[in-house]
């Protein structure tokens, strides 16, 4: 059986946003400057992928991040052993599986972590919408995942930036709680607020956000990250009015 050796990152502090009901992924990070940056600004978790044929793969070292910071790599048709490896190397403390994983490979990704006494690392299985979406896809995952990621049905795995219908998300069956992405820019934030007021959205555990906020694929703009972070903070349903905001 592999080893594998992780910190156990779990026991953090509530950051500003998830004090304000809602937690954020800055996902498709890739230069070493940028995620120093960007980590500055707290997010709950930042996603790196590990897809070949993605313009943001990770192809150098992670620089370290805080610990209040959970490091979730991307992942799309890899090998157990690949998604072990990357898990190892670089201190994840999340998988997210992008791409045609069936319940049973999750059962076994959750079997070794739980054998090597790293449960602690999260599982996030990818579905993609559209206008509809068939949910009983999701009872096999139930008991094997941590988490679903609802991202929007395109020409790639992920990164297409636009959104899909939100309002599938009102016949969500399940209490597992779930990340909301695709597509999700500055010009979303009303939308996203109005989402995080409705009942449909009592399971939503984070916002998922990557290729509006680029400068270009894997480079992060800064400014709009802190309008959309700010905004967020600051006019989400229970949020803390004496949290500051970020500057």
């Amino acid at each position: 059986m592999m080893s594998i050796k992780v910190e156990n990152k779990n026991n953090k502090a509530p950051s500003l946003l998830e004090r304000g009901g809602v937690r954020i992924k800055i996902c498709g990070m890739k230069y070493q400057e940028n995620i120093e940056v960007v980590a500055a600004l707290q997010p709950d978790y930042m996603g790196f992928i590990f897809y070949d044929k993605s313009p943001r793969l990770v192809d150098s070292e992670i620089p370290d991040v805080s610990k209040n910071i959970k490091k979730m790599g991307v992942f799309v048709n890899e090998t157990i052993e690949g998604i072990i490896d990357k898990v190892e190397k670089y201190s994840l403390q999340a998988v997210q599986l992008h791409g045609n994983e069936s319940a049973e490979f999750c059962g076994e990704l959750k079997s070794i972590f739980e054998h090597c006494e790293k449960s602690f690392i999260e599982i996030i299985k990818v579905f993609s919408v559209k206008d509809d979406f068939d949910f009983s896809i999701l009872e096999p995952y139930e008991e094997v995942c941590d988490y679903y990621l609802f991202d929007t049905k395109g020409k790639l795995p992920g990164g297409n930036g636009f959104t899909f219908n939100w309002e599938v998300l009102k016949n969500y069956p399940s209490k597992k709680p779930y990340f909301l992405s695709g597509g999700i820019g500055l010009e979303e934030i009303d939308n996203v607020l109005s989402f995080l007021r409705r009942q449909e959205s009592k399971n939503c555990y984070a916002i998922d956000i990557n290729s509006k906020f680029e400068l270009k694929p894997g480079l992060k703009d800064i400014e709009k990250l802190k309008e959309f972070l700010n905004n967020v903070i600051t006019r989400s349903p229970n949020v803390d009015r004496d949290d500051e905001v970020i500057s």
